[in-house]
């Protein structure tokens, strides 16, 4: 692309970025209103057909390991070849997910729902987080932020579905639900015009396996870049494994260990991840500002006060270990994300796949073996045995030092 070219097509980018963003975010919540809903309605499902944590925890894996499963396969695609509407076709088979959890009437079509909804959001996610950079405008922190943010107030907005949708009208009130999904597929379709005819940026082309990696002020092996890979999926596995159990198994805590009712656990639940959302947003514009590998440092391994804690608080101090255990956890992902991004120039759709499917891979593993461990001890000991997870945050200090352009510039 020509120079003038190329400077008309950034400022044309930079017009449109907020719209674009608020867009991509909004269908964010949307989809992950639809996900958290299956795991908000497990006490009812629980008491509806007798299912075991191990069977509950079975139908979070489903979902969970459908979508990451897919999810890289997606991006490394979608890396290749454009399709800014596979975020409609997606969205489709939330919809049927959703129809057929309304109408399931025993564990096995309950799996094929949660299967279902996998597979839509893993659809999602990868061409969605490429958007969301595409119209960043270089604050590459503060889109995935502002993107991620939709997804975790979303998540936050299944709860309360449960508590004052299907709890008072039954299962069948899923079917409701179905709005939600057809309105994403019309915000999706106008994101799928955006990207596919007014401003798609030109690639950046993908290192060969024996290049150099061009990183800010450093040159790094591939060999480095890999391990600073590993190293970033074994900080996410200490972030979700450890979501997973709150997200997944907050409810029945409270349930059993405080005797608390159903709908207030909801209510709590619903706060929680109103906290992980607040974190959210951030994490993005702090690394921006101030590095990512700051962001992740006090992320991961900040956290683990608070989560040793946990266990031993009495229900008030529950609830605001709870908050503040959300607001610093989960600041953490965008800046893993846009790190590892930045990293690997050229695999932004393999990346985001990558991570958002090893993300849901681990909360979903985590569901089942927490599920597992709660059968055959307590809720009270898994929250014991996960408070250790956030020091797998020590690894940090083997990543580079990678600082954004403006936090080379104040030093």
């Amino acid at each position: 692309m020509a120079a003038p070219a190329r400077v008309a097509a950034v400022a044309a980018a930079a017009r449109t970025a907020a719209p674009v963003l608020v867009a991509v975010s909004f269908a964010h919540m949307l989809n992950d209103t639809i996900q958290s809903l299956l795991p908000a309605i497990y006490p009812i499902l629980k008491s509806n057909y007798q299912l075991s944590f191990s069977q509950v925890g079975l139908l979070t894996l489903t979902l969970m390991v459908t979508a990451s499963v897919l999810q890289p396969l997606v991006g490394l695609f979608t890396d290749k070849r454009a399709t800014p509407y596979s975020l409609v076709y997606g969205m489709t088979f939330s919809l049927f997910g959703l129809l057929l959890l309304s109408r399931a009437s025993h564990l096995g079509t309950l799996l094929v729902a949660s299967g279902l909804i996998g597979v839509g959001s893993a659809v999602f996610h990868p061409e969605s987080s490429r958007v969301a950079r595409m119209a960043s405008g270089g604050r590459h922190g503060l889109a995935q932020s502002v993107f991620q943010v939709g997804g975790n107030v979303g998540s936050s907005l299944g709860p309360l579905l449960a508590a004052f949708l299907v709890l008072p009208r039954g299962q069948s009130s899923i079917a409701w639900a179905s709005a939600v999904a057809l309105l994403a597929i019309g915000v999706l379709w106008k994101v799928g015009n955006w990207s596919s005819h007014q401003h798609r940026a030109p690639r950046v082309p993908v290192p060969d396996a024996h290049s150099t990696y061009h990183v800010h002020h450093l040159e790094l092996s591939p060999k480095r870049v890999q391990w600073s890979i590993v190293i970033l999926v074994a900080l996410i596995f200490s972030k979700y494994f450890y979501l997973a159990s709150l997200t997944n198994y907050y409810t029945f805590y409270l349930i059993s260990h405080f005797g608390v009712s159903v709908q207030s656990a909801q209510i709590d639940l619903f706060i929680f991840l109103g906290a992980v959302a607040a974190g959210t947003i951030l994490g993005g514009p702090i690394g921006d500002r101030f590095g990512r590998k700051l962001v992740i440092w006090v992320s991961i391994l900040g956290v683990f006060p608070f989560t040793f804690a946990l266990p031993f608080a009495n229900l008030f101090w529950t609830k605001i270990l709870s908050i503040v255990i959300g607001l610093i956890l989960s600041s953490a992902f965008s800046a893993i994300v846009v790190y590892a991004q930045e990293l690997m120039p050229g695999r932004i759709g393999l990346i985001s796949g990558l991570f958002f499917g090893f993300a849901f891979g681990m909360g979903g593993l985590g569901a089942a073996v927490l599920g597992r461990l709660a059968d055959a001890t307590s809720i009270v000991f898994v929250y014991r045995v996960c408070a250790y997870l956030p020091l797998i945050g020590l690894l940090t200090a083997f990543l580079p030092d990678i600082q954004p352009r403006g936090a080379s510039e104040r030093k």
